[in-house]
């Protein structure tokens, strides 16, 4: 049940998500260490916790839908609270995390412990007043938005309006309105009247940080589509279509298995996107939709074990990406614990390894390297020792410093920038 399953930093950074198999949602709140310098910031201690989705049974298609989250998303803050957007298959929730550090005390027609005053034995008037008490984190949910996919949610994403949201399953996008919960309209729908001929399903869903009115979703099939609701309510056609055509001498019987898009994220400025299959890591300019401008191979050296990845269904994994503050970096996860970082400016990249054997507290990470085959060197680590178990699926970013935040299986390790 503590499988993490989704990872997010706020807007700020300050505050940093993660939700897991059990439905629990568990908050980290940045410390600030020392007062005079507030720019060494690094601690993260749990905030809040607090059980987001249980369990429960679809009669009419007697299917159990599980409690698992698949991802949150943080509002931008508007007050002194926070809201975030948590979805499991079914159904979003809208969260709100508020503090409370006071307490109402000197009620008139009520005892302190909560019971009510006969009013006939009240003879004069108090005025209540606020008293300090110990900070509570409150987290509770304001809008349940549920009913409307038949298939299970694998993405939302809010919009730069900040009114609304959109929701992807594996066959349509809905658009929500954060105040608004019993319905949603419908813009994409690919599901075909006979289903027989699906040919392919949803991946991933995300809006232009900046254009309200666009929005990408990536499909099954390798394809990423470009929609623009300004051109028509159902945007089944796209505005513009980013596929790289197959190197024929790489084609095998596992191709259309490994092109399969299992995240994209636009960058912050916009202008580009990322999009994450099996092997690799692309960037796309917004303009050209014909190839991609820059692809990075996360594991290239498990290109001859796709076959027994195939048996243990590791290859049907999902493996996400995201973005450093500037968009000058790129990161995703990979097996037996380790995660790639690409420099799209000096073209560098390097792998490191989250493990608890090798990151003590303030230790700096090793990059680690693997040999695919033919002669090892000493610190290489061979293909065949690689644990296919253990994997990095869910990372993120922090929006302005170099932190990251890198989940394995059940545990959250959190890295920084060494502060010379």
């Amino acid at each position: 049940a503590d499988i993490i399953s989704t990872v997010e930093f706020n807007h700020t950074g300050e505050l940093l998500a993660t939700g897991d198999k059990g439905g629990r949602v568990v908050i980290f709140q940045q410390e600030i260490e020392n007062k005079n310098q507030p720019l060494f910031r690094s601690e993260y201690n749990v905030y809040s916790t607090f059980q987001s989705h249980e369990p429960e049974f679809d009669y009419l298609k007697s299917l159990e839908i599980e409690e698992k989250i698949n991802k949150i998303r943080w509002l931008p803050q508007k007050n002194a609270a926070q809201f975030l957007l948590s979805t499991n298959d079914k159904t979003i929730k809208l969260w709100k995390i508020s503090e409370r550090d006071k307490r109402p005390e000197g009620y008139n027609l009520k005892e302190e412990d909560g019971r009510y005053k006969d009013p006939n034995t009240i003879t004069s008037l108090r005025v209540p007043v606020l008293i300090p008490m110990d900070l509570m984190v409150e987290a509770s949910p304001r809008r349940v938005f549920a009913n409307a996919h038949t298939y299970h949610i694998n993405s939302i994403s809010v919009n730069s309006d900040n009114e609304t949201y959109l929701s992807a399953d594996d066959l349509r996008i809905n658009l929500w309105h954060l105040e608004i919960t019993d319905r949603s309209f419908n813009i994409v729908d690919i599901k075909p009247t006979n289903m027989e001929e699906l040919t392919e399903v949803i991946t991933a869903a995300e809006f232009h940080p900046h254009q309200c009115n666009t929005f990408v979703y990536s499909s099954s099939k390798g394809t990423i589509r470009l929609c623009d609701m300004r051109t028509s309510a159902l945007c089944d056609k796209h505005s513009k279509l980013f596929e790289e055509p197959e190197d024929p001498s790489n084609r095998s019987f596992f191709s259309e298995i490994i092109s399969s898009i299992s995240d994209v994220k636009f960058s912050h400025s916009g202008r580009y996107m990322m999009t994450r299959d099996y092997l690799s890591v692309k960037v796309w300019d917004l303009n050209m939709e014909n190839r991609p401008v820059e692809t990075y191979q996360v594991h290239e050296y498990l290109r001859s074990k796709l076959c027994s990845l195939y048996e243990n269904d590791c290859i049907f994994d999902k493996f996400e990406c995201c973005w450093n503050g500037n968009d000058s970096v790129v990161m995703t996860g990979s097996y037996n614990n380790f995660f790639r970082m690409f420099d799209r400016g000096h073209r560098r990249d390097i792998t490191l390894e989250a493990s608890r054997e090798n990151s003590k507290p303030m230790q700096v990470l090793k990059p680690r390297k693997v040999s695919a085959g033919g002669k090892r060197k000493k610190d290489e680590i061979s293909v065949d020792s690689l644990d296919f178990n253990k994997k990095i699926l869910h990372t993120a970013w922090h929006p302005q410093d170099n932190i990251i935040a890198v989940a394995t299986t059940n545990n959250l390790y959190i890295f920084q920038d060494k502060v010379n």
